[in-house]
């Protein structure tokens, strides 16, 4: 989308804002189409800054700006620029990029924001459980992993599983998708007795473990990485986790475990290690010895001697970063000193970052190190704390935008707009709908017609707009994809409830501009500074660049505008010594050409003697100036026998017109502005303007 906006109203030194159409005072009419007095005062106390004089003939001085804007809005309108396809998309994007701030609430916002840059101030270390569960796993699976994983935290809390508790989540489990059937395959089988049996050894298990949770999450996580890390997160801060995840981890207290809680990979608990203030972040340089890839420890420990080597010549004296280009293996950083980009907590192995940032001062470098990456040293180059809120809050807007916190705001604007429009849903209606779906819909083949039987009752209203079995039939044709089969009745609620919740946006989209007069006032803005764009390229830029005769005609009028000043036609003979310049010299005052003094002089050696054809602009050169005329111009002897130029003046150019090609910018740019002043008498011309002087006059 071209980003038009910042410079659309410059076209007339106007900003435009505009207002409802109502009975108050007109200002003035153009060719009997009316202008407020509300649309012009906004303008005028719009840019009324400190360069406008508040003095009344300030506002009679915008009288002309505005009414030339208005001539030409109308003029785009005339020829048809509001209709175009390309004006329509242009203007379609920009609405639904503008009304995306509307479309929230925005009281939510602001406190996830807040929330989110207070979390930041402190760092959490946590580990956790995971027992993975689709987001539409059907209601039976999704309680059996949180059975599975409430009896894991209760063995976690000293309360180990009795046997009712056990008989009770074998009998979810037969009734969950891993339940054991007569034609049950061996991976169902599988994964039965394995779920079972993890709850049954349970006591076993954390029995032996002086980390009980460690053991725990190695032994029942369905996080591949528990097996290695015992489900350690180490520290973590605001939106480096999904949001529920992030929410229980800063709720709980050090040494606590959470409640279960839902995230889209599941369900987790969460035990909280340590909570400390914020690190900020770190810039750093490392200089690495890489491990290669099928290296065993042995061959690793031998790389300690190349490390220890760059180590001790770094203590010498030698400078951080010309070591790091000669020998670190990591080749996107050692090209540039060694530097890396800034980090925070959980960015880089925990090894490094705890070196880094153990490092005191700005240039204090660490001792050797080890991480699964190789051997490092560490240089720090500066450190920051968390900025300030308001340096930060666009940043935070962003990166909560793409989190899924974000939902919050919508989900309380659909509430609030229920409440605002009297939300009524009519039970029945969605109750029949529903027994007329079918299972093709899972395969994408469900027809709408399949509801026309029903008589299309009100399924709800929202205001004065009623939602009908029709819409929501409609709105399931056309939403439906290939899935897998899942819980029927939930698929079919959670499908009605996204429809309610579109539509219930959808409402408050088209209301936007009866809803918010400032909304209103920006549409306009935007619709015509698109307008006036594409009119003035259209009757001056483009044509401008293609009416070639036209500028060729428009040149042959004006081609004494672009003159050329005085010029000369230089050669310069840059002689690599006073030798050399003297034979030059000798050579010139026998009138001998530039190619034959090049073949003499540079018989010998090629560095002799170089030349260059140069044409300057009088005043460009101070020497030539003072002797402007042809022939060698004076120059002194070089004592120190260094290179010496020696300049001859071949031609004196008088003052001539440049060409098209020459001065194509500045005629092309001339050729606009007289396309635009023959535009503006066109307009002047065709559209009367007249004022209300009592109406204007009453503008202060």
């Amino acid at each position: 989308m071209k980003n038009r906006s910042l410079g659309l109203f410059a076209l007339t030194g106007l900003t435009l804002a505009s207002f409802a159409q109502t009975n108050e005072s007109v200002i003035m009419t153009i060719n009997g189409k009316p202008v407020y007095k509300s649309e012009f005062e906004n303008v005028y106390k719009k840019n009324s800054g400190k360069e406008v004089s508040k003095e009344q003939k300030s506002v009679k001085e915008y009288v002309e700006l505005f009414s030339t804007f208005k001539m030409k809005v109308f003029e785009a309108e005339a020829i048809g620029l509001d209709t175009t396809a390309s004006f329509k998309g242009e203007f379609a994007g920009y609405r639904k990029q503008l009304a995306q701030p509307y479309l929230t609430d925005k009281n939510v916002n602001e406190a996830l924001l807040q929330e989110a840059y207070e979390r930041m101030k402190t760092e959490v270390k946590a580990s956790h459980i995971l027992i993975r569960v689709a987001e539409d796993a059907l209601p039976k699976d999704t309680i059996e992993a949180y059975t599975r994983l409430s009896i894991i935290r209760e063995a976690l809390l000293g309360k180990n599983p009795s046997a009712a508790k056990i008989t009770e989540y074998e009998t979810i489990l037969k009734k969950s998708s891993f339940g054991l059937t007569k034609n049950a395959s061996h991976q169902d089988s599988l994964n039965y007795n394995t779920k079972l049996a993890t709850i049954k050894g349970l006591t076993t298990n954390l029995a032996s473990g002086t980390d009980k949770f460690t053991l725990a999450a190695k032994k029942t996580s369905e996080d591949p990485s528990a097996t290695e890390n015992g489900g350690d997160l180490g520290y973590f801060t605001s939106l480096q986790m999904v949001y529920p995840f992030e929410c229980a981890a800063y709720k709980t207290n050090i040494g606590d475990i959470s409640m279960p809680v839902r995230t889209r990979f599941g369900y987790h608990i969460v035990k909280v290690a340590d909570k400390r203030p914020s690190q900020g972040e770190i810039l750093t340089a490392h200089i690495m010895v890489k491990f290669n890839k099928d290296m065993g420890d042995v061959e690793k420990d031998n790389l300690k001697l190349k490390i220890n080597e760059i180590y001790t010549k770094l203590k010498a004296g030698e400078k951080f970063e010309d070591l790091a280009r000669q020998y670190s293996d990591d080749k996107q950083s050692s090209e540039k000193g060694g530097q890396l980009q800034w980090f925070g907590s959980s960015r880089m192995p925990v090894e490094f970052e705890k070196a880094a940032f153990a490092l005191g001062n700005n240039g204090d470098y660490s001792e050797p190190f080890k991480t699964n990456y190789g051997w490092h040293i560490v240089k720090r180059i500066d450190k920051k704390n968390i900025p300030a809120f308001n340096e930060m809050k666009n940043d935070l807007k962003q990166r909560i935008g793409k989190d899924s916190r974000t939902q919050a705001g919508r989900t309380s604007l659909i509430e609030k707009i229920k409440k605002e429009n009297n939300f009524k849903e009519n039970s029945l209606a969605k109750t029949e709908f529903f027994k007329i779906m079918d299972t093709t819909i899972f395969q994408g083949k469900w027809e709408a017609k399949k509801a026309e039987k029903l008589g299309n009752k009100e399924l709800f209203k929202l205001g004065n707009t009623i939602y009908k079995q029709n819409d929501f039939a409609k709105y399931m044709e056309t939403h439906q994809t290939l899935r897998p089969q899942m819980d029927y009745n939930m698929f079919l609620q959670q499908s009605f409830k996204s429809f309610v919740d579109e539509k219930i946006i959808n409402f408050e989209d088209s209301n936007l501009e009866s809803k918010y007069p400032d909304f209103k006032n920006l549409m306009k803005e935007y619709r015509d500074g698109i307008l006036l764009f594409d009119l003035t390229d259209q009757k001056v830029w483009s044509k401008a660049v293609r009416d070639t005769s036209g500028l060729k005609s428009f040149y042959e009028n004006h081609k004494n505008n672009y003159l050329w000043e005085e010029r000369a036609e230089v050669t310069n003979y840059k002689c690599a010594n006073e030798k050399v310049a003297k034979e030059v010299r000798s050579m010139l005052m026998k009138n001998k050409t530039e190619k034959e003094i090049l073949e003499k002089i540079n018989k010998t050696s090629q560095l002799n003697l170089n030349t260059e054809n140069i044409t300057y602009l009088k005043g460009e050169n101070k020497q030539l100036d003072s002797n402007w005329k042809q022939g060698v111009v004076p120059t002194e002897t070089n004592a120190k026998n260094t290179e010496t130029t020696i300049s001859v003046i071949n031609k004196l150019l008088p003052k001539t017109p440049k060409t098209i090609a020459e001065a194509k910018g500045i005629i092309t740019a001339d050729y606009q502005n007289y396309l635009e002043k023959e535009w503006l008498a066109y307009l002047k011309n065709k559209y009367s303007v007249t004022i209300n002087e009592e109406v204007l006059n009453s503008i202060k």
